[in-house]
């Protein structure tokens, strides 16, 4: 991920990622159960561009061990996401 790029696609100055140890304050949920489906303060999700091309994504389902697959119009669908170019070239 390019930190500027992702910046951009959400209209923000600057983003950092979230240390580990506070994901659950931040979030609401444990490492590994963070999803961009159903969060509990909704965050802007943006998935790489390149992502349209693809069949199928899957996405944790917001617990340990819990995965959904959908196509990438549906995931953009459900977490009202959108595709944008993040990745540093």
């Amino acid at each position: 991920m390019d930190l500027k790029k992702c910046a951009k696609a959400v209209g923000e100055k600057s983003l950092e990622t979230i240390h580990v140890k506070d994901i659950q304050s931040v979030t609401g949920y444990i490492r590994g159960g963070c999803s961009p489906i159903g969060m509990k303060k909704q965050f802007r999700t943006v998935i790489h561009e390149s992502g349209k091309t693809l069949d199928t994504i899957i996405v944790s389902g917001g617990r340990l061990g819990l995965q959904l697959k959908l196509t990438p119009e549906n995931l953009i669908k459900a977490c009202a996401g959108e595709f944008a170019d993040i990745v540093a070239e």
